[in-house]
């Protein structure tokens, strides 16, 4: 008798921020078997888990953490433990071990073998890609995409189940870690601001030449920074920072982010 055929699982990677969440909330009661994944460093922002805190509720499913939730996976897995096997080296946009490590390996180490219908959130306005695995095994699926949703949609069904949007999008772009590399000048000074402590644990990272803005080290970024206009002092009304940057700043933003840690 041959053995039966194993069940397609439904993937949904939340990553903390708007577009995952929603498409988290998109989907629910169309895909009532869906597993919720978050590939968590240990190093997001407080206001990051509040947020997958509401989602979890919300949905009224457990959103599993990785890699801490993988069985054999140990506690001291994570990214203290990677800074010190590349001896302090800093992950960069050219070197993002952050999200092989921590991201994608967990990621790719929850599929398996399985065969899988991992959904993304990219929405119909945007021309980006997004996280594709290249597993023979998985097959990516985009229903906002399908469905025509843009980011006006995203922000809609947000509020219309009653959890808006992450309180970090009111001075940050993006979700990630409280380091992430891609942070604009302008939001490593709100960091400060915000979050002192974490700014504080930032900067003792850089050591020997590693910093997180190549060229620069934090107190420099601030230094240059409090000579200018907040961003919080712009007229424009959107909730959303990356509305309300300048153009320079906007460059940064829109450069190619990992999109598994972003969306």
């Amino acid at each position: 008798m041959s053995e039966k055929k194993k069940k397609t699982r439904h993937i949904l990677g939340i990553s903390g921020g708007k577009d995952s969440a929603a498409l988290a909330v998109h989907l629910r009661d169309r895909i009532p078997d869906m597993e919720y994944v978050f590939c968590d460093t240990g190093k997001e922002l407080k206001e990051t888990y509040e947020f997958i805190d509401k989602l979890e509720a919300y949905l009224n499913a457990h959103v599993i953490r990785l890699p801490k939730e993988l069985p054999g996976f140990s506690e001291s897995y994570d990214f203290d433990h990677f800074v010190e096997l590349f001896n302090g080296y800093l992950p960069s946009p050219s070197n993002r071990w952050c999200t092989k490590n921590l991201k994608l390996g967990p990621f790719e180490h929850y599929i398996g073998d399985d065969t899988v219908k991992n959904y993304v959130g990219i929405r119909a306005d945007e021309a980006r890609v997004g996280y594709i695995s290249t597993k023979p095994n998985v097959e990516t699926i985009f229903p906002f995409i399908e469905d025509g949703i843009d980011k006006d949609g995203v922000v809609r069904i947000l509020e219309d189940a009653g959890i808006g949007l992450p309180n970090y999008y009111s001075w940050r772009s993006r979700s990630g870690c409280y380091f992430c590399f891609y942070q604009t000048r302008g939001e490593w000074k709100s960091l400060k601001e915000k979050h002192p402590d974490l700014f504080e644990k930032a900067k003792s990272y850089e050591k020997n030449d590693f910093t997180w803005r190549e060229g620069e080290s934090l107190d420099e970024v601030i230094s240059k920074e409090d000579g200018k206009k907040s961003v919080s002092k712009n007229t424009n009304s959107s909730p959303l920072l990356v509305d309300i940057l300048s153009d320079d700043d906007k460059e940064t933003v829109y450069e190619k982010p990992c999109l598994i840690c972003h969306l």
